[in-house]
């Protein structure tokens, strides 16, 4: 191995940062960050391996003493020597810090961004623009800190940077601004201060600092009206006549944020953007973008969703050219990244929304296969944007009626998709037509597809809020739902019981279905927990009680009646006894469960409740109880009696 490749490897060359960084000139210094600089340049293994060597702080050390050295007496930074060191330690933290989140993480916590601030006052350019190309790298991340505009040291300084004639430093302005703008009073507080204006009149400028501009526009346009109608009014209408000539600029992604600063115009201030002349060529630049690749081509397509939402006119435009052939060109790709995916998904997803000529050209085998495929996709992102177009696809009655949407494939990704971690996918899934087709699964003859579509349909309703628990009800019907309860498989009477008391948990809205129908719910959970051989069966059904009995008074007295039936001489239901009797901890747990939201103090008829369970022996087998080698059931018998005790001295 030659010495010069010995001498440099990323050991040696860390090392080597450490000698002489508080030196104003060294040449190996100067070597050694150049040589690091190069390696990691494009290379993120070698970033991550200089990361874990500790490399950054050295080199913000570095940049530290370097631009300290250089400073003059007088409090200014003077050309020196040492001007080739932060030139180069400034490009290493930029490069760090560019592509790679623990690369920026590293940077911020070595406190390079007030050492690369302070060079941008330097006399010589090219430690200013080495400073302010390394920034522009820190504030695309998200981790980058905010500067608050609406503090005037903050705006001061954003404002001085904008009247820079460095083009670096320009851009570096308008990325921090992109970064930082968030609420209306900042947008207010900028548009205030001119800074739209100084925009404008850099749209003429190289194509970073174009592109820097219009996003910094986008940023402090959106959704704030009185801002957007200031911005378009200016020039008498040279702001937005400045947009629409950048939408057919040479340079794709200068095109695609011109096209969102439309956008955002349009959706901020419609009066500004109205013309269906201007939102046309929107569409066609949009649609020509979505086969650019990567970063633009990633984006259109959010775009081109957020440019035609809910406006059938601009879903008609996009159809006549071919919007959904090249989308579809583009999800037949071998190989589609996850931030593409999920954008096409959407775009398709809202172009199907108003237009049965939509769907229909989603309805080939090979295209509706790639977006069943993504509903079982890594990204949570592309999964929900899956169940978006499906959800809009089954919008057609005439696809549904065909069939085009009853495939074992299609019904499988259904039933996987009940099992999602993801509030927002199950979400999507019960409004997407999931639901209807479950339902039609849980009446099969075959006993494992009926207790696979019921298990679907619990998932569904575990998670579910309670528009969604009234929908899935609504498809399952009541008559449904209580034929599975009585189903001949064990394991499909103690899912559908579950399923039921998923309805009633926490939410006493739902109580009033299972007392529908001459309360064909609770009459089957009955009758189930008084014949059931099955434990699970019998822990689900009190696991009903329990959750209807925590509702209100009339459901608490309901539950009782049932429990302990009025004027049969106190004769209680052998059951009720029996799993308080019982070896299995989680029945007696439920069972105990039941009693507890039966006895609640804060109940005006526990009094009545509890006379009626001391009657019927349910308070002397409860203080049987009370050394339970359960420590659970230990804790919910003390709490009935402790309950019941208050109650009586209430009384007394």
């Amino acid at each position: 191995m030659p010495a010069s490749a010995a001498n440099n490897r990323p050991e040696d060359l860390t090392a080597r940062l450490g000698v002489g960084a508080g030196a104003a000139q060294g040449e190996a210094l100067l070597k050694a960050l150049r040589e690091v600089k190069n390696q990691i340049i494009g290379n993120k293994t070698k970033k991550l391996l200089y990361l874990h060597l500790g490399a950054v702080p050295k080199i913000v050390s570095v940049l530290a003493a370097a631009a300290a050295s250089s400073s003059s007496d007088s409090g200014g930074i003077s050309r020196g020597g040492d001007a080739a060191v932060i030139v180069q330690a400034a490009a290493a933290i930029g490069s760090f810090a560019c592509g790679v989140e623990d690369g920026v993480r590293a940077v911020l916590d070595a406190g390079a961004v007030p050492h690369l601030t302070s060079i941008l006052s330097h006399d010589d350019e090219k430690v200013v623009d080495a400073g302010a190309r390394s920034l522009k790298m820190i504030f695309q991340s998200e981790l980058a800190p905010k500067y608050d505009v609406l503090q005037e040291k903050n705006l001061n300084f954003i404002l001085s940077l904008l009247d820079s004639d460095n083009e670096n430093v320009t851009e570096l302005a308008a990325s921090i601004i992109a970064h930082s703008c968030e609420t209306n009073e900042q947008q207010k507080a900028l548009c205030d201060a001119g800074v739209l204006l100084r925009f404008v009149s850099l749209l003429g400028g190289s194509s970073n600092q174009k592109d820097g501009c219009l996003e910094s526009i986008a940023a402090v346009i959106k959704n704030n009206p009185e801002v957007s109608s200031r911005f378009s009014c200016t020039g008498n209408g040279k702001a937005l006549n400045a947009l629409a000539n950048l939408i057919q600029d040479r340079y794709p992604h200068t095109r695609l944020l011109a096209c969102k600063c439309l956008i955002a115009v349009g959706h901020a201030s419609p009066c500004y953007v109205e013309e269906l002349q201007i939102k046309t060529k929107l569409v066609l630049v949009l649609v020509e973008l979505l086969e650019e690749p990567g970063r633009v081509g990633n984006e259109a397509p959010f775009s081109l969703k957020t440019l035609i939402a809910d406006d059938e006119e601009l879903h008609k435009q996009a159809l006549s050219v071919n919007a959904i052939e090249k989308l579809c060109s583009i999800l037949q790709m071998s190989s589609v990244q996850a931030r593409r995916l999920q954008g096409i998904l959407l775009a398709l997803a809202e172009l199907c929304s108003k237009l049965e000529k939509c769907r229909c050209q989603l309805m080939s085998p090979q295209v509706l296969n790639l977006i069943v495929d993504a509903l079982k996709h890594d990204c949570m992102d592309v999964r929900v944007a899956a169940c978006d177009c499906i959800r809009n696809i089954t919008r057609s009655l005439k696809n549904l009626s065909a069939g085009c949407l009853s495939s074992e494939a299609f019904i499988v990704r259904l039933v996987q998709l009940s099992h999602d971690p993801s509030t927002s996918v199950q979400s999507v899934l019960i409004k997407c037509g999931g639901v209807s087709q479950l339902v039609q699964l849980s009446k099969s003859m075959d006993s494992a597809l009926r207790s696979r579509s019921v298990l679907a349909l619990r998932n569904l309703m575990f998670l579910a809020d309670i528009t969604d628990k009234e929908f899935i009800l609504k498809e399952l019907t009541l008559c449904t739902l209580a034929s599975l309860i009585y189903d001949s498989e064990c394991s499909i009477q103690e899912q559908a019981l579950a399923l039921t008391s998923d309805l009633v948990d926490g939410c006493s809205q739902s109580v009033k279905h299972v007392l529908a129908e001459d309360s064909i719910i609770l009459d089957a959970v009955m009758r189930q927990l008084q014949n059931a051989s099955s434990i699970g069966v019998c822990i689900q059904g009190m696991f009903v009680l329990s959750n209807i009995a925590a509702g209100s008074e009339s459901d608490k007295d309901t539950v009782m009646n049932y429990l302990v039936p009025p004027h049969t001489d106190s004769c209680i239901p052998s059951f009720t006894i029996k799993f308080l009797q019982s070896k299995d901890i989680l029945l007696r747990v439920a069972s105990l469960w039941c009693f507890v939201n039966l006895t609640d103090p804060a109940s005006v008829g526990s009094s009545r409740r509890v006379a009626r369970l001391q009657d019927a022996g349910i308070v002397l087998q409860l203080k049987s109880m009370l050394n339970d080698p359960c420590l659970d059931c230990k804790l919910r018998v003390r709490m009935i009696l402790e309950q019941c005790m208050e109650l009586e001295t209430a009384q007394a």
